[in-house]
């Protein structure tokens, strides 16, 4: 029986794409790998050790697998570079015989948020270069958090960012799962690198989704890069705050309104913005 082991499935997106993943293949065809395994008992699954900083650990847990979900870790560049470096190992080591992974959207130079980037296409390289087979998804930016900060942006009344009238492709972690699924489980998709977003909008579009769908009056101003900097760094810290704020410039450059390849990885339209919304306002109720 061939099995899909998909890492971090404790998290977020793990999580959302393990269930993708079981409603195709089935519970017993998927094996999720989790730092902290009793945080996954939820999905159902059966779930091993993944620590990525622990190469034996991952070999041991992948035995037996046949497909792996890497989903990019959340250290510094220049750290994960070598943890994503021991997964594949390990997974050449084993037997592992293709390997999909969670890439990201966004600008290669001159943001704070670059060498991530930069991290993430190194990972690219090294897949490819694996002599095993890949196929490669890179991530639109989220609108989750946005959705989950509307308390917040309705004590400012306003949305405030470094991105002025730049478009975004964002999606949602579902709608990724929803294609990693098909990606893991179709040969087509075999060598191939996709951009995973929706239909890509301004955060004054933004605004007006959430305004319809939370009943907010809230507006778009757009900030200097360093001023969106100096305020997101006085709030979530340094190294976060300087993240985020180098996410938005990459809004800024144009670098996120990348041409999507969703519906060659998934096999329809990813959700439109209007349905999604729509589906917050009735979940209100």
């Amino acid at each position: 029986m061939s099995r899909i082991a998909v890492t971090a499935a404790s998290g977020q997106l793990g999580s959302e794409i393990v269930k993708a993943t079981c409603e195709i293949v089935g519970k017993n065809s998927v094996i999720g790998l989790a730092r902290t395994p009793g945080k996954a008992k939820s999905l159902e699954v059966e779930v091993r050790p993944g620590n990525y900083d622990f190469p034996s650990e991952l070999e041991s847990s992948l035995q037996g697998i046949d497909t792996l979900l890497l989903v990019s870790g959340m250290d510094a560049p220049e750290k994960r570079i070598t943890q994503h470096r021991n997964v594949i190992e390990a997974a050449k080591k084993v037997g592992v015989s293709k390997i999909v992974y969670t890439s990201v959207q966004g600008a290669a130079e001159n943001t704070a948020f670059s060498p991530i980037i930069q991290s993430n296409r190194q990972t690219e390289e090294d897949i490819r270069n694996s002599g095993l087979l890949w196929s490669i998804g890179r991530n639109g930016l989220y609108i989750e958090p946005d959705v989950e900060y509307i308390e917040r942006y309705k004590e400012r009344g306003e949305i405030a960012n470094c991105a002025r009238d730049e478009k975004c492709g964002y999606t949602t972690r579902p709608e990724l799962a929803y294609a990693y699924a098909r990606m893991l489980t179709e040969s087509k998709h075999d060598r191939q690198t996709y951009n995973l977003h929706g239909e890509a909008i301004t955060q004054q579009q933004l605004a007006d989704y959430l305004n319809a769908a939370f009943d907010t009056d809230l507006s778009y101003r757009a900030m200097s890069v360093e001023e969106y900097r100096e305020e997101r760094i006085a709030e979530l810290g340094e190294f976060m705050g300087t993240v985020i704020a180098g996410i938005y410039a990459g809004i800024r450059n144009g670098a996120v309104i990348n041409e999507s390849h969703f519906r060659i990885a998934s096999g329809r339209d990813h959700q439109s913005w209007q349905d999604y919304f729509a589906g917050l306002k009735s979940a209100q109720k």
